[in-house]
């Protein structure tokens, strides 16, 4: 695995990072602030600014509260990382008598805040935080991080000194669920990377880390009770090259890896102290051949069963007898101990029956408990689960297959094979959490397959992430309540090493923070691009292996075309970033012909291939992408 960067390179936040006014979406004007993701009310005061000094001081409303003293900290370490200077938090409480540079404030709420919500004022005499709890502070101070990124990257002179333009955020969450998924079952993740996932996501003021942990490729939790599901479900053999099956091809390289519980512990105490909270997915009763190969007896076959070494679903799932439903109870309770969260996450995707239509004991117990067939034996099977989880404190949430069969009673579903799941649980008054595939699967392709390192299959542009609204029309507003919020699915596959994760990951998280948290009359693509930037340079100091946004539209496919002209308008996802293009097939490079307006274009009998890409410099260069134009009589072969 890659070694990784955990601590920012400091450098120096430019003069002024407050913009004027814009248009936002639906025609409505608001000022902009350059942060990602955008607050629910900004308010610019013009005539307002304030100059950080040297030593800037940061004062508590509870100097004594530990949970403030750890956010007085935090905002010391943003104030030295984005400025340099000597930040200090002072032992007096915060007073209007004295003005601090950042002031921390926790008070109580105001009629209709939330307990996530915040406000920020920058004035004169400095930055004042003010929230009716410890979560709402963090956020401002993520506001504020941002409010002092660099916009452009020759703001890089390091400076003790940067000057904010008033201003006035009163900021809250539309989703009470803001998520990022990470699957180590496929590819695993050592724990540096995984509070570095939880370090980057707390910056976009995500909430929830949805750990997918165990695979048929591979079991990644330790459980006590069952010492082989690690020792022996933690390997596979090898990994299937590429994405081939026929003739399979593997690497003959033994893969394992998995984490103990101290670990677990460590990492749920990190994220707790992100505001972050972590759910664990056990996937049951499918996904479970790594259980298997360590615990043959708990199959509907006698095995023996090896840890997958290709993707895909595989027909072998957990038996519905009782010793199953010890095996699962045993292992709950472990992972109950490890995670403090409400939810646990128990898959139900991706579940073949024709294991269970052959196994005796399968259709013993749908004469036993007089149901249908097996897709309500697959029902029957999740409300066992979730009985003895309610027992215990805790609710399920589960992908949308566990709507087949009736939806057990207290559950909640993710809906990711489309919205048509969340719109029928929303219905039958179920929460809902939306991560339907067409919009926030992040192992999905982000641009032209013949330029990207990393090829799932399906094509997902950070344009297409950002457009997603998670309340489908269909609800009525009540139904919609349901809608708990959302959440970008990392699918590990063909990612290899987690710098593949992180380019993947970024900036189409970024989107997805900015759908989860932002009012929807405030979406706006234009105003999100225009912010996009000072993110990705941020990016650039921790480390992160981000893909560089390019060309969004003009080259989303192929056409043909009535005429044998044509007028091509570009657009690249950065606005400061010059597009580059070549119509002889080449790829651009930095020197090629820069687009500065409309292509009139005169298309060949044969046709002609469009390739453009992106470059802020030569550090910062997007991968390219293409579309070829052909004549209406000119038969196209691709």
């Amino acid at each position: 695995m890659p070694a990784f960067v955990t601590k920012a390179f400091r450098r120096s936040a430019p003069v002024l990072l407050l913009a004027g006014l814009t248009s936002l979406a639906r025609a409505q004007a608001a000022p902009v602030v350059s942060v990602i993701p955008y607050p629910a009310s900004v308010t610019v005061d013009d005539g307002v600014r304030y100059t950080f000094g040297p030593a800037p001081t940061i004062a508590l409303s509870a100097p004594s509260n530990a949970e403030l003293r750890a956010l007085g900290d935090l905002a010391a370490g943003i104030l030295r990382d984005e400025l340099g200077g000597r930040p200090r938090v002072v032992s007096t409480p915060a007073s209007s008598a004295r003005a601090d540079a950042v002031a921390l404030v926790l008070a109580p709420a105001d009629s209709g805040q939330g307990p996530e919500s915040y406000q920020l004022a920058v004035t004169r005499r400095g930055v004042t935080i003010r929230a009716p709890r410890t979560a709402g502070l963090f956020y401002g101070l993520q506001t504020l991080r941002a409010l002092l990124e660099p916009k452009l990257p020759s703001a890089s002179a390091r400076s003790a000194n940067a000057t904010l333009q008033g201003v006035h955020i009163a900021d809250a969450p539309r989703f009470s669920y803001r998520g990022m998924h990470l699957d180590v079952g496929r590819h695993f993740a050592p724990v540096p990377f995984v509070k570095r996932y939880i370090d980057l996501m707390s910056r976009y003021k995500f909430n929830t880390f949805h750990w997918h942990l165990t695979e048929d490729q591979g079991w990644r939790i330790e459980i006590k009770k069952y010492p082989r599901l690690t020792e022996v479900g933690g390997c596979r053999k090898e990994t299937q090259l590429g994405r081939n099956r026929n003739p399979y091809v593997g690497d003959s390289i033994r893969y394992c890896g998995f984490y103990t519980q101290d670990q677990i512990r460590d990492v749920v105490a990190y994220a707790k102290d992100r505001h972050i909270t972590v759910i664990p997915e056990i996937e049951m009763p499918g996904h479970s051949v790594a259980a298997l190969a360590a615990y043959p007896e708990l199959g509907c076959k006698p095995g023996p069963y090896d840890v997958r070494t290709t993707w895909g679903v595989d027909e072998n799932i957990l038996c519905p007898k009782e010793e199953t439903f010890t095996f699962i109870e045993n292992v709950l309770t472990e992972v109950m101990a490890l995670f403090p969260s409400q939810y646990i996450h128990i898959g139900g995707d991706e579940a073949p029956k024709t294991v269970w239509q052959a196994s005796q004991v399968a259709q013993d117990v749908i004469k036993r408990e007089n149901l249908k067939d097996e897709h309500e034996l697959q029902s029957y099977f999740i409300r066992r689960v979730e009985k003895f989880l309610n027992a215990h404190g805790r609710r399920i949430i589960g992908w949308d297959e566990i709507l087949e069969g009736g939806l057990a009673p207290n559950a909640t579903v993710m809906s990711w094979r489309g919205i048509s799941g969340g719109i029928a649980a929303a219905r039958a008054n179920h929460d809902v959490v939306m991560t339907p595939t067409s919009n926030t699967y992040l192992d999905y392709n982000q641009g032209d397959p013949r330029f990207e390192s990393i090829y799932m299959g399906a094509r997902l542009p950070l344009m297409t992430v950002y457009a997603y609204e998670p309340i489908p029309d269909s609800l009525t507003a009540e139904q919609g309540k349901h809608v708990l919020g959302t959440q970008g699915q990392m699918w590990t596959e063909y990612m290899q090493t987690t710098r593949d994760m992180e380019y993947m990951a970024f900036p189409r998280e970024m989107a997805i923070a900015e759908v989860a948290w932002s009012p929807k009359a405030a979406k706006s693509w234009d105003s999100f691009r225009g912010r996009l930037l000072p993110r990705l340079l941020a990016l650039d100091r921790l480390g992160v292996n981000y893909r560089f946004p390019g060309v969004e539209k003009g080259l989303e496919k192929n056409q043909v075309v009535a005429t044998d002209t044509l007028t091509l308008e570009l657009s690249s996802a950065i606005p400061e970033a010059e597009v580059r293009y070549t119509l002889d097939g080449s790829e651009p490079t930095i020197t090629s012909t820069k687009y500065t307006g409309p292509l009139h274009l005169t298309i060949p009998a044969d046709g002609i291939s469009v390739i453009a890409r992106a470059f802020l410099d030569e550090h910062h260069a997007s991968p390219s992408r293409a579309a070829t134009f052909r004549r209406a009589a000119t038969t196209s072969t691709r």
